[in-house]
């Protein structure tokens, strides 16, 4: 299955313990595969070089680049589609559904309620972390 995270579930499927953890665990087995796209990339690097996630960085013995590339390592990059402006209230997260139809994803997983709210992308469904794990069961 291929599903396209964004940024909020990654960080925390890499840095905690959890559903999302499951969830990157579940990319590492091969089950799902992540899609991704370059401005997505940007934005999971920027955001872990936060400091705020220094700490968990350094009990899990990794850098930002590291944690970037294992991610990598384990997604596909994909060319975003040319998609309209389409969440007005966040437009960062207009990236997130262009990566997905670019990459023919069939899931998109969040946490972020102005995707959420959307519940499907041009017949992508938006789902929490959660749903997304039961659909792969």
């Amino acid at each position: 299955m291929r599903v396209v995270a964004d940024t909020n579930t990654l960080v925390s499927g890499f840095l905690w313990q959890g559903a999302p953890r499951r969830l990157v665990d579940a990319a590492q087995a091969g089950t799902i595969q992540f899609v991704t796209s370059a401005p997505l990339l940007a934005e999971f690097a920027r955001v872990l070089t936060r400091r705020k996630f220094a700490g968990r960085l350094q009990r899990a013995g990794l850098t930002a680049e590291q944690l970037l590339a294992v991610y990598e390592a384990n997604a596909e990059v994909v060319t975003p589609a040319d998609i309209p402006p389409t969440v007005p209230t966040d437009p960062d997260d207009d990236a997130v559904l262009a990566a997905a139809l670019g990459g023919q994803a069939l899931l998109i997983v969040s946490g972020d309620r102005d995707l959420l709210d959307l519940k499907r992308f041009r017949n992508i469904p938006i789902v929490t972390v959660g749903q997304a794990l039961a659909l792969m069961e």
